[in-house]
Protein backbone atom coordinates (compact mmCIF):
# COMPACT_ATOMS: atom_id res chain seq x y z
CA UNK A 1 0.00 0.00 0.00
CA UNK A 2 1.70 3.34 -0.74
CA UNK A 3 2.48 5.48 1.84
CA UNK A 4 0.25 8.59 2.15
CA UNK A 5 2.12 11.81 2.10
CA UNK A 6 0.77 15.24 3.76
CA UNK A 7 2.50 18.38 2.96
CA UNK A 8 1.27 21.63 4.05
CA UNK A 9 2.21 24.28 2.49
CA UNK A 10 -0.02 28.14 1.72
CA UNK A 11 1.36 27.80 -2.03
CA UNK A 12 3.58 25.70 -4.27
CA UNK A 13 6.76 26.85 -5.18
CA UNK A 14 10.16 25.04 -6.52
CA UNK A 15 11.03 23.83 -3.62
CA UNK A 16 7.24 22.22 -2.67
CA UNK A 17 6.89 20.77 -6.08
CA UNK A 18 10.22 19.56 -5.66
CA UNK A 19 9.32 17.73 -2.22
CA UNK A 20 5.83 16.36 -4.18
CA UNK A 21 8.20 15.15 -6.39
CA UNK A 22 10.57 13.38 -4.46
CA UNK A 23 7.63 11.45 -2.76
CA UNK A 24 6.22 10.14 -5.73
CA UNK A 25 9.11 9.10 -6.83
CA UNK A 26 9.61 6.97 -3.99
CA UNK A 27 6.31 5.81 -4.79
CA UNK A 28 4.30 7.57 -2.32
CA UNK A 29 0.97 9.27 -2.26
CA UNK A 30 1.26 13.14 -1.66
CA UNK A 31 -1.41 15.91 -1.57
CA UNK A 32 -0.79 19.25 -0.60
CA UNK A 33 -2.75 21.84 1.24
CA UNK A 34 -2.57 24.89 3.38
CA UNK A 35 -2.43 23.88 7.28
CA UNK A 36 -5.46 26.57 7.33
CA UNK A 37 -7.60 24.02 5.24
CA UNK A 38 -7.54 21.18 7.99
CA UNK A 39 -10.71 21.10 10.06
CA UNK A 40 -10.82 19.79 13.57
CA UNK A 41 -14.40 17.59 13.45
CA UNK A 42 -15.41 15.39 16.70
CA UNK A 43 -17.58 13.49 14.76
CA UNK A 44 -15.18 12.06 11.98
CA UNK A 45 -12.98 9.09 13.47
CA UNK A 46 -10.04 10.69 14.43
CA UNK A 47 -11.43 13.60 15.47
CA UNK A 48 -9.92 15.57 11.97
CA UNK A 49 -11.02 16.05 8.56
CA UNK A 50 -8.35 16.21 5.60
CA UNK A 51 -9.88 17.40 2.31
CA UNK A 52 -7.47 15.66 0.65
CA UNK A 53 -7.69 12.06 2.42
CA UNK A 54 -11.07 13.05 4.16
CA UNK A 55 -11.14 10.57 6.94
CA UNK A 56 -7.88 8.57 6.51
CA UNK A 57 -4.79 9.39 8.35
CA UNK A 58 -1.61 10.63 6.42
CA UNK A 59 1.17 7.97 7.46
CA UNK A 60 3.27 11.73 7.70
CA UNK A 61 3.14 15.36 7.33
CA UNK A 62 5.72 17.67 6.28
CA UNK A 63 5.29 21.41 7.59
CA UNK A 64 6.46 23.65 4.96
CA UNK A 65 4.46 26.62 6.35
CA UNK A 66 1.99 27.55 8.62
CA UNK A 67 0.62 30.47 7.28
CA UNK A 68 0.01 34.03 8.49
CA UNK A 69 -3.24 34.66 10.39
CA UNK A 70 -4.79 36.38 13.49
CA UNK A 71 -3.20 34.69 17.16
CA UNK A 72 -6.25 32.56 17.17
CA UNK A 73 -5.96 31.26 13.70
CA UNK A 74 -2.44 30.30 14.14
CA UNK A 75 -3.13 28.94 17.67
CA UNK A 76 -5.71 26.97 16.11
CA UNK A 77 -3.14 25.61 13.09
CA UNK A 78 -0.46 24.46 15.52
CA UNK A 79 -3.32 22.71 17.42
CA UNK A 80 -3.56 20.67 14.71
CA UNK A 81 -0.14 19.27 14.66
CA UNK A 82 -0.34 19.12 18.31
CA UNK A 83 -3.61 16.76 17.74
CA UNK A 84 -1.59 14.67 14.93
CA UNK A 85 1.32 13.88 17.10
CA UNK A 86 -1.21 12.39 19.81
CA UNK A 87 -2.73 10.57 16.77
CA UNK A 88 0.84 8.84 16.62
CA UNK A 89 1.39 10.74 12.93
CA UNK A 90 4.96 11.85 12.72
CA UNK A 91 5.17 15.48 11.95
CA UNK A 92 8.49 17.54 10.42
CA UNK A 93 8.02 19.51 12.31
CA UNK A 94 6.15 18.67 15.28
CA UNK A 95 4.62 22.15 16.46
CA UNK A 96 6.85 22.24 19.82
CA UNK A 97 9.84 22.85 17.32
CA UNK A 98 8.04 25.30 15.14
CA UNK A 99 6.79 27.27 18.58
CA UNK A 100 10.19 27.72 19.55
CA UNK A 101 11.72 28.23 15.77
CA UNK A 102 8.87 31.08 15.21
CA UNK A 103 10.20 33.04 18.69
CA UNK A 104 13.36 34.25 17.68
CA UNK A 105 13.56 34.69 21.86
CA UNK A 106 13.10 30.94 22.88
CA UNK A 107 15.44 30.16 20.19
CA UNK A 108 17.84 32.14 21.19
CA UNK A 109 17.34 30.86 25.23
CA UNK A 110 18.07 27.15 23.88
CA UNK A 111 20.70 27.83 21.74
CA UNK A 112 22.50 29.53 24.74
CA UNK A 113 21.53 26.75 27.15
CA UNK A 114 22.92 24.44 24.90
CA UNK A 115 26.77 26.18 25.45
CA UNK A 116 26.44 27.17 21.31
CA UNK A 117 28.28 30.76 21.17
CA UNK A 118 25.82 33.44 20.23
CA UNK A 119 25.16 36.98 20.18
CA UNK A 120 24.17 38.41 23.72
CA UNK A 121 20.41 39.36 22.96
CA UNK A 122 17.27 40.81 24.83
CA UNK A 123 13.72 40.80 24.24
CA UNK A 124 11.44 43.26 26.28
CA UNK A 125 8.01 44.54 25.75
CA UNK A 126 7.28 48.48 25.35
CA UNK A 127 9.28 51.05 24.16
CA UNK A 128 10.82 51.98 27.79
CA UNK A 129 12.29 48.86 28.28
CA UNK A 130 13.77 48.60 24.85
CA UNK A 131 15.52 52.27 25.83
CA UNK A 132 16.37 51.12 28.88
CA UNK A 133 18.05 48.07 27.25
CA UNK A 134 19.62 50.06 24.24
CA UNK A 135 21.26 52.82 26.81
CA UNK A 136 23.19 49.87 28.46
CA UNK A 137 24.38 48.06 25.44
CA UNK A 138 24.80 50.86 22.74
CA UNK A 139 28.29 52.22 23.99
CA UNK A 140 29.43 48.56 23.36
CA UNK A 141 28.24 48.20 20.12
CA UNK A 142 25.29 48.64 17.83
CA UNK A 143 22.12 46.19 18.51
CA UNK A 144 19.89 44.22 15.53
CA UNK A 145 16.46 44.84 15.89
CA UNK A 146 14.32 41.89 14.46
CA UNK A 147 11.42 41.08 14.55
CA UNK A 148 10.13 37.89 17.21
CA UNK A 149 8.18 36.39 13.84
CA UNK A 150 10.06 37.05 10.76
CA UNK A 151 12.01 35.01 7.97
CA UNK A 152 14.39 36.03 5.16
CA UNK A 153 15.76 39.16 6.18
CA UNK A 154 12.45 40.81 6.60
CA UNK A 155 11.75 43.74 8.77
CA UNK A 156 14.97 43.65 10.77
CA UNK A 157 16.70 47.33 11.32
CA UNK A 158 20.46 48.10 12.73
CA UNK A 159 20.04 50.41 15.68
CA UNK A 160 23.43 52.44 16.28
CA UNK A 161 21.13 55.12 18.59
CA UNK A 162 18.15 55.47 20.86
CA UNK A 163 16.52 57.51 18.39
CA UNK A 164 16.70 54.17 15.74
CA UNK A 165 14.29 52.45 17.88
CA UNK A 166 10.47 52.65 16.08
CA UNK A 167 7.36 53.21 17.76
CA UNK A 168 5.58 50.63 19.74
CA UNK A 169 2.94 50.01 16.83
CA UNK A 170 5.30 49.27 14.16
CA UNK A 171 6.91 46.31 16.27
CA UNK A 172 3.81 45.20 18.04
CA UNK A 173 5.46 46.77 21.90
CA UNK A 174 7.91 43.58 21.22
CA UNK A 175 11.52 44.12 20.83
CA UNK A 176 13.64 41.51 19.81
CA UNK A 177 17.28 43.06 20.27
CA UNK A 178 21.06 41.19 19.43
CA UNK A 179 24.23 42.61 19.34
CA UNK A 180 25.73 42.92 15.47
CA UNK A 181 28.34 40.68 14.84
CA UNK A 182 31.19 42.75 13.38
CA UNK A 183 32.25 41.27 10.41
CA UNK A 184 34.30 42.19 7.27
CA UNK A 185 32.99 43.43 4.58
CA UNK A 186 31.60 44.44 1.87
CA UNK A 187 31.40 41.76 0.67
CA UNK A 188 29.65 40.19 3.90
CA UNK A 189 29.03 36.49 4.33
CA UNK A 190 27.21 34.18 6.77
CA UNK A 191 26.41 30.43 6.58
CA UNK A 192 23.48 28.26 5.92
CA UNK A 193 23.43 24.89 7.31
CA UNK A 194 20.64 22.31 6.52
CA UNK A 195 20.12 19.84 8.69
CA UNK A 196 17.97 16.64 8.72
CA UNK A 197 17.15 13.67 10.84
CA UNK A 198 20.16 14.33 12.45
CA UNK A 199 22.39 14.50 9.86
CA UNK A 200 24.40 17.39 7.98
CA UNK A 201 23.12 17.29 4.66
CA UNK A 202 24.87 20.35 3.16
CA UNK A 203 25.67 23.70 3.63
CA UNK A 204 26.39 27.22 1.77
CA UNK A 205 27.96 30.27 2.56
CA UNK A 206 26.07 33.13 1.49
CA UNK A 207 27.66 36.72 0.65
CA UNK A 208 26.24 40.14 -0.71
CA UNK A 209 27.06 43.82 -0.61
CA UNK A 210 24.14 43.88 2.26
CA UNK A 211 25.02 43.25 6.09
CA UNK A 212 21.59 41.42 5.85
CA UNK A 213 23.40 38.53 4.05
CA UNK A 214 19.59 36.20 2.84
CA UNK A 215 19.42 35.71 -0.28
CA UNK A 216 16.66 36.97 -0.70
CA UNK A 217 18.31 40.35 0.29
CA UNK A 218 20.66 39.71 -3.16
CA UNK A 219 23.68 37.50 -1.46
CA UNK A 220 25.07 34.79 -3.34
CA UNK A 221 25.61 31.63 -2.48
CA UNK A 222 28.73 29.85 -2.92
CA UNK A 223 31.13 26.84 -1.22
CA UNK A 224 32.17 27.08 2.03
CA UNK A 225 35.69 26.47 3.00
CA UNK A 226 36.27 22.99 3.68
CA UNK A 227 38.53 23.91 7.21
CA UNK A 228 35.42 25.04 8.38
CA UNK A 229 32.61 22.60 7.60
CA UNK A 230 33.51 20.22 10.77
CA UNK A 231 32.87 23.28 13.44
CA UNK A 232 29.51 24.48 11.48
CA UNK A 233 28.51 21.15 10.97
CA UNK A 234 28.87 20.69 14.58
CA UNK A 235 27.38 23.89 15.99
CA UNK A 236 24.33 22.90 13.42
CA UNK A 237 23.41 19.40 14.81
CA UNK A 238 23.90 20.87 18.37
CA UNK A 239 21.30 24.08 17.42
CA UNK A 240 18.94 21.99 15.82
CA UNK A 241 18.82 19.12 18.42
CA UNK A 242 18.80 22.13 21.34
CA UNK A 243 14.96 23.40 19.68
CA UNK A 244 14.31 19.67 18.92
CA UNK A 245 13.42 19.91 15.48
CA UNK A 246 13.81 16.62 12.80
CA UNK A 247 14.85 19.24 10.11
CA UNK A 248 16.09 22.97 10.36
CA UNK A 249 18.33 25.70 8.56
CA UNK A 250 20.85 27.42 11.49
CA UNK A 251 21.99 30.48 10.21
CA UNK A 252 25.70 30.82 12.17
CA UNK A 253 27.99 34.20 11.28
CA UNK A 254 31.97 34.62 11.16
CA UNK A 255 32.61 37.25 13.23
CA UNK A 256 35.75 39.52 13.05
CA UNK A 257 37.39 38.35 15.60
CA UNK A 258 37.28 34.67 14.06
CA UNK A 259 34.57 33.04 16.10
CA UNK A 260 31.11 31.61 15.09
CA UNK A 261 28.23 32.77 16.10
CA UNK A 262 24.76 31.04 16.21
CA UNK A 263 22.27 33.38 15.33
CA UNK A 264 19.01 31.52 14.22
CA UNK A 265 16.97 28.38 13.15
CA UNK A 266 14.41 27.99 10.92
CA UNK A 267 12.22 25.15 11.70
CA UNK A 268 10.36 25.90 8.00
CA UNK A 269 13.42 26.38 6.06
CA UNK A 270 14.33 27.59 2.07
CA UNK A 271 16.48 26.09 0.51
CA UNK A 272 16.56 27.43 -3.20
CA UNK A 273 19.76 29.04 -2.85
CA UNK A 274 21.28 25.93 -1.61
CA UNK A 275 20.48 23.68 -3.56
CA UNK A 276 22.35 25.54 -6.25
CA UNK A 277 25.97 24.71 -4.48
CA UNK A 278 24.61 21.65 -3.01
CA UNK A 279 25.65 17.73 -4.52
CA UNK A 280 22.95 16.32 -2.09
CA UNK A 281 19.21 16.63 -4.06
CA UNK A 282 18.01 18.18 -0.62
CA UNK A 283 13.70 17.19 -1.23
CA UNK A 284 15.28 13.74 -2.26
CA UNK A 285 17.16 13.62 1.17
CA UNK A 286 14.23 15.18 3.17
CA UNK A 287 11.98 12.28 1.41
CA UNK A 288 14.17 9.31 2.05
CA UNK A 289 14.90 10.02 5.89
CA UNK A 290 11.07 10.37 6.20
CA UNK A 291 9.98 6.99 4.86
CA UNK A 292 13.21 5.59 6.49
CA UNK A 293 11.75 6.85 9.64
CA UNK A 294 8.76 5.54 8.79
CA UNK A 295 10.06 1.79 8.19
CA UNK A 296 12.15 1.78 11.50
CA UNK A 297 8.98 2.85 13.30
CA UNK A 298 7.37 -0.28 11.56
CA UNK A 299 9.72 -2.44 12.34
CA UNK A 300 9.83 -1.65 16.04
CA UNK A 301 6.55 -1.46 16.38
CA UNK A 302 6.37 -5.14 14.59
CA UNK A 303 9.69 -6.61 16.48
CA UNK A 304 7.62 -5.22 20.10
CA UNK A 305 4.20 -7.04 19.05
CA UNK A 306 5.97 -10.48 18.87
CA UNK A 307 6.76 -12.59 22.03
CA UNK A 308 10.31 -12.98 22.99
CA UNK A 309 9.80 -16.53 22.29
CA UNK A 310 8.98 -15.80 18.47
CA UNK A 311 5.80 -17.68 19.15
CA UNK A 312 2.53 -15.41 17.85
CA UNK A 313 0.83 -14.28 21.15
CA UNK A 314 -2.50 -15.45 21.88
CA UNK A 315 -4.71 -13.89 24.36
CA UNK A 316 -5.59 -15.16 27.33
CA UNK A 317 -9.09 -16.98 27.62
CA UNK A 318 -9.11 -18.52 23.99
Amino acid sequence: MKRKILILNNQSGNRTTALVGAFRQRGCEVAMEPLSALQFDTERPSGLYFASFGDALPDAVIVRSVGAGTFEAVTRRLGVLHALRKLSVPVWNSAQAIERCVDKSMTTFLIKRAGLPTPPTFSVEGLPAAQAIAARELPKRPLVLKPLFGSQGRGIRLIKTLGDLPPPEEVDDTYYLQHYVERAGPPFSDFRVFVCAGRVVDMMVRRGDNWITNIQKGAVPGLVPQDLRARLSEYALSATQAVEADFAGVDIMPAADGTLQVVEVNSMPAWSGLQKVAQADIAGTIADEMLRFLDEREKFSSLASTPPSGRIAVPAGT
